[in-house]
């Protein structure tokens, strides 16, 4: 398979308004590309559009406020992008949202909350902009899972369950579409500095002091940039990498997770007990139009 051509494609990009979202919108803006933005937050996504445009004048944006949380509205504005942008080459299911809290910490509706908007969104997305991305030579699907698609620790079920069902789903769409000379990625980062600690969600039985505590543990971690992130990415688009994994905050957790698949939690709470391992985050939760945790820390 080529290399991903960027300049003249259209790419579509959930999650754009802040993050890592924003930050291949920009990248993406700057190597050729036209933009198609989703995102519920509108004033941070009309920032983005703004600086954008100011970049990169040549540039053709366009936005959609969308709750990926709504599955009518993410069907409707789905058919809209789908029937405005018949090819697509590059789709990014960047959105995603996370929850803090043991399994019996939980509502069940907490818990379908995260798995509507970081499984079933990039399952409705995709399969709505399919017909798009196989009429454009050359396309390409990135989901970004997490590297918590990679381990799962304790207090993470939900986030743990959505991003494994993303690694799956896009595992076997890499094998299902290579015959359609349509390349398929998932991501996997580690500690990226986002505002997810700032627009934290907990469980409801989750006690406050508790997660305070871990809150300002875990800020310490967000080390690497959401720009630095996105160049990796679209490094990887372009060389149609399978999987990419962002910082040795997920490369360590996953040879461990590899190596000791049934013990390797307490190498890793050890490890970050000494401050020598960094994982992203316990991922409180957050907006469906922030960045995700696992993309942007985990």
């Amino acid at each position: 398979m080529r290399r991903f051509d960027f300049t003249g494609a259209t790419a579509v990009v959930t999650g754009a308004a802040s993050g890592i979202g924003a930050a291949l919108a920009h990248a993406l803006a700057g190597r050729g590309t036209d933009l198609v933005l989703l995102d519920r937050d509108a004033e941070r996504l009309d920032t983005v559009v703004t600086a954008i445009c100011a970049a990169h004048p040549a540039r053709q944006v366009h936005t959609y406020l969308v709750d990926l949380a709504d599955v009518r509205a993410t069907a409707r504005v789905a058919a809209e992008i789908g029937a405005r942008h018949p090819r697509v080459r590059l789709l990014v299911n960047n959105a995603g949202v996370g929850l803090g809290g043991r399994f019996d910490e939980v509502t069940f509706d907490e818990f379908s909350w995260v798995i509507d908007v970081n499984f079933r969104a990039v399952v409705q997305l995709t399969h709505a902009l399919l017909p798009a991305l196989k009429a454009e030579p050359g396309a390409h699907l990135v989901n970004v899972s997490s590297l918590f698609g990679l381990i799962a620790p304790a207090g993470q079920t939900a986030y743990s369950a959505s991003k494994f069902a993303v690694r799956g789903f896009t595992e076997a769409l890499r094998h299902e579409l290579v015959d359609d000379g349509i390349g398929v990625t998932s991501v996997h980062p580690g500690g990226i500095r986002t505002r997810i600690t700032a627009n934290a969600r907990i469980g409801s039985g989750v006690a406050p002091e508790e997660y305070a505590a871990g809150r300002a543990q875990f800020e310490k971690l967000l080390t690497i940039a959401p720009s630095r992130a996105a160049e990796v990415i679209l490094r990887g688009v372009e060389r149609r990498r399978g999987r990419v994994l962002i910082g040795w905050s997920a490369k360590l957790p996953d040879l461990l997770a590899r190596v000791l698949p049934a013990s390797y939690n307490r190498l890793l709470v050890a490890g970050l007990n000494r401050g020598v391992v960094r994982p992203a985050p316990p991922v409180p939760a957050q907006r469906p139009g922030d960045a995700d945790p696992a993309r942007e820390a985990a």
